[in-house]
C-alpha cells in the first residue's frame, strides 16, 4: 500500500508544481478551433456521403 500512496502524492505533485497549465484565453481559443474544425470535419463527411448515396440511386435506377 505504500507504494499506492507514493504514486498519488508524486502524481498530485506533479500536477500542481510540475505542469503548465494553460491560462482561460488559452483554453477558449483552442477549444474554438477545435469546435470549427470538428463542424468543417462533419460537413465534408456529409457532403461526401450525400454525392455518393445520389451517385448510387443514379446508378441503380440506370440498372433496374
Amino acid at each position: 500500500m505504500s507504494k499506492l500512496s507514493v504514486y498519488f502524492k508524486e502524481s498530485y505533485n506533479e500536477l500542481t508544481k510540475k505542469v503548465s497549465w494553460p491560462t482561460w484565453a488559452q483554453l477558449q481559443s483552442s477549444a474554438i478551433v477545435v469546435l470549427v474544425a470538428s463542424v468543417l470535419f462533419a460537413a465534408v463527411i456529409f457532403l461526401m456521403d450525400f454525392a455518393f448515396k445520389n451517385l448510387m440511386t443514379g446508378i441503380y435506377n440506370l440498372l433496374f
